[in-house]
């Protein structure tokens, strides 16, 4: 046991040495390059750090970032109006609904002008269709046919216009806000489906044992509320108001990005607000976020990774550099999403709102597809897992449950086939993952040697996993499909075979490192 300890030792600081080694590499890289190339980089502006410029290629950050002087002020009023009226009159569940619908709907008429009228259509037609046909068994079939059909028909019609509606509404086309309001809307469509399907499951059976999770449940046991436990929890009939309804759809810290949080959990919340974040624990989470907008800044300013993706510069760069410049983008867009979730999170839960946390693993420490998801926009693998995964069958049809899933979210995304690309191949890769999984399961290690044969298989796994997971991601939102083929036959020619066994190594060196993360993640829990 001994010398089993001590060679784990040993194994953790070669990782680490490994590691180290790495990013001085990449960095170092990283840097000449921005300084080489950066002359013939789109979307480099001056920067605040030292002299050097900042890439602010990537729209959604700009506007983000551009903003976010205004939308803090903004934000901070709201949330301070709100608290101040739930304290002084001492309001509930209507009440509150009521005061956030009202500072929402002059938020949306900032941002979308004359287009909250279509909002507020549709959001009407989905609730009629909820309290018409929300009891009957075919109801759900309904609610998604007609929520698909509204999200394809948004993006078709690019939001439509006044002018379709007939010659006198023409003049409303001139007043459609600064935001697309159908870009938005795709938030709003999960959470009427979240609407629906909560309300449909309130008129039959609970679907959960309220008293055996509570018991199991070591944060429900302590005498606070788990998010599953507010998302599960029946409601009654008088949470499913049309005031309810109509300040879940806009309720203004989420209404933008999200994270997404089911009608249930939502509805109790503004009732009775979240008591899982202390005033302090708040002041922390946002303290924290500041830092990472700092990492963010330092980024952007030394290294230019998004520029060289849409300025299709890679195409000219040797395999080790295209390795660089993906592994950068991919660690880019982690890191902005991030930055934009945890921001609208956090005004959030200010305002008594717990929603769960979108990023709480760092993309470098995921060495399996199910977990990568789980961690990446883990809002919507709840959503999905609710409200899709379970109702289609659950773990029972899981292999054609992926292909659905992956489908949607490629669909609720935008009509792009580089998106339907990237959902089916991480699909493809999903597949046998899971035969994997499930084979592993039922496999029993009863010796040392059966161990160490099995976390070194799980480790080359991990680095099979990991360059696939980069490969989809690369397709669907740098390359796109044209391009695969291009990186394929680029790694596999003479030149590019080095770069893509240096790269497998890193992977399964990063695998195991994460095993040992894991470890004593486990240790310390015990």
């Amino acid at each position: 046991m001994n010398n089993h300890s001590s060679w784990q030792r040993k194994e953790l600081l070669f990782l680490i040495l490994y590691a180290i080694v790495f990013y001085v590499i990449i960095i170092r890289r990283s840097l000449q390059l921005s300084q080489d190339y950066y002359g013939k980089l789109y979307g480099l502006r001056p920067g605040w750090i030292g002299g050097w410029l900042n890439d602010v290629s990537d729209a959604q950050w700009r506007n983000f970032r551009g903003n976010l002087p205004v939308l803090t002020i903004v934000l901070g009023i709201f949330t301070s109006v709100a608290n101040m009226l739930r304290v002084y009159y001492q309001l509930k569940a209507k009440g509150m609904s009521i005061v956030w619908l009202l500072i929402s709907l002059a938020y949306l008429s900032y941002l979308h002008g004359a287009c909250i009228i279509f909002i507020l259509l549709i959001a009407s037609v989905n609730f009629l269709l909820v309290k018409i046909f929300g009891q009957k068994k075919y109801f759900l079939f309904v609610l998604w046919v007609f929520n698909i059909s509204i999200l394809i028909c948004n993006r078709v019609y690019e939001g439509y216009r006044f002018t379709s509606i007939g010659k006198h509404w023409s003049y409303l086309d001139n007043f459609r806000g600064t935001f697309r309001w159908q870009i938005c809307f795709n938030l709003v469509t999960l959470r009427m489906i979240s609407f629906g399907c909560d309300y449909h499951w309130a008129h039959f059976s609970s679907r959960s044992d309220r008293k055996k999770h509570i018991q199991s449940c070591r944060k429900c046991s302590s005498g606070q509320t788990c998010y599953l436990l507010l998302q599960e929890g029946n409601g009654q009939n008088d949470i499913f108001s049309f005031s309810i309804y109509l300040c879940y759809l806009v309720y203004a810290p989420l209404y933008i990005a999200g994270p997404i949080l089911s009608f249930n959990a939502f509805a109790s919340q503004i009732d009775t607000p979240q008591k899982s974040y202390s005033l302090r624990q708040v002041a922390w989470y946002g303290l924290r976020w500041y830092i990472s907008l700092f990492l963010m800044e330092l980024m952007t300013h030394l290294f230019y990774y998004n520029a060289f993706a849409i300025s299709g510069l890679w195409k000219q760069l040797s395999p080790m550099d295209v390795f660089i410049i993906g592994y950068g983008v991919l660690n880019f867009m982690w890191l902005k999403f991030f930055l934009i979730w945890r921001y609208f999170r956090f005004w959030s839960l200010i305002s008594g709102i717990e929603a769960p946390e979108n990023m709480p693993k760092c993309i470098n420490n995921c060495y399996n597809l199910e977990s990568f998801w789980k961690n990446w926009h883990a809002s919507f693998n709840k959503w999905l897992v609710r409200y899709v995964y379970i109702p289609l069958g659950g773990s029972q049809r899981k292999l054609l449950n992926v292909w659905v899933i992956f489908t949607f979210v490629a669909i609720w995304h935008d009509l792009e086939w580089k998106l339907l690309s990237w959902a089916w191949l991480t699909c493809i890769f999903f597949v046998p993952e899971m035969i994997a999984k499930s084979a592993a399961n039922a496999f029993q290690v009863r010796s040392a040697f059966g161990e160490f044969v099995f976390r070194e298989i799980s480790a080359v796994a991990g680095a099979i996993t990991i360059t696939c997971l980069m490969v989809a991601n690369l397709v669907g939102y740098v390359i796109g499909p044209s391009g695969m083929n291009w990186l394929i036959s680029r790694f596999l020619q003479k030149e590019g075979l080095p770069t893509l066994g240096g790269m497998f190594v890193t992977f399964y060196v990063g695998t195991k490192l994460m095993f040992h993360i894991r470890d004593a993640k486990e240790m310390r829990r015990d």
